[in-house]
């Protein structure tokens, strides 16, 4: 993220295009990036965190499926700083733990018809099999829910660096998702 650590002044001071390519950034679903920036001027960080889960939770099913376009598989090819900067857990596992990994995906997405999503921050390449393995498990409906709350995650994760820490440069931190 360009913006990253821009504080909640920051964000506020962007234009509208400049903010919402910043929220594009967190969640590649415009409609909920255009619907969180309509709660502009938020009087406060957790306002706007609010709203992004609330707009979140009220999006359709079809918007969710754009969403999750903007999110590679677990140990897959990735191709954008913030997916680069998450699945950095990732990096370095052994190649049996990858080609599960792979396998992993492949067996979810027949499943569910998505890619295996998941905030992890934090957690190791076996964390993440084990985690894929466990909700292979779970019937559609109840993983649609699992997925929809990862992504929550995923998005405030993202929100939080992008406004900093109280307004200053977002500490580092171990981001894995998919």
């Amino acid at each position: 993220m360009r913006n990253e650590g821009i504080g909640l002044d920051g964000f506020e001071r962007l234009t509208d295009r400049q903010a919402m390519h910043a929220l594009f950034e967190c969640c590649s679903s415009s409609i909920w990036a255009r619907r969180v920036l309509v709660g502009k001027p938020f009087e406060s960080r957790e306002s706007l965190l609010d709203r992004a889960d609330r707009v979140l939770a009220e999006l359709p099913e079809a918007e969710i499926d754009a969403a999750l376009d903007g999110h590679p598989r677990i140990g897959g090819k990735v191709d954008n700083a913030s997916s680069e900067r998450e699945q950095a857990g990732v990096a370095g596992a052994q190649a049996s733990v990858l080609d599960a990994l792979a396998d992993g995906n492949r067996a979810y997405e027949e499943k569910f018809g998505y890619v295996y999503l998941v905030c992890a921050s934090g957690k190791s390449a076996d964390e993440l099999l084990a985690i894929l393995t466990d909700r292979l498990d779970n019937d559609p409906e109840t993983e649609r829910r699992v997925m929809r709350s990862e992504l929550a995650k995923i998005n405030r994760l993202r929100l939080e660096r992008l406004l900093g820490a109280d307004g200053s440069k977002a500490p580092a931190t171990q981001e894995v998702s998919a």
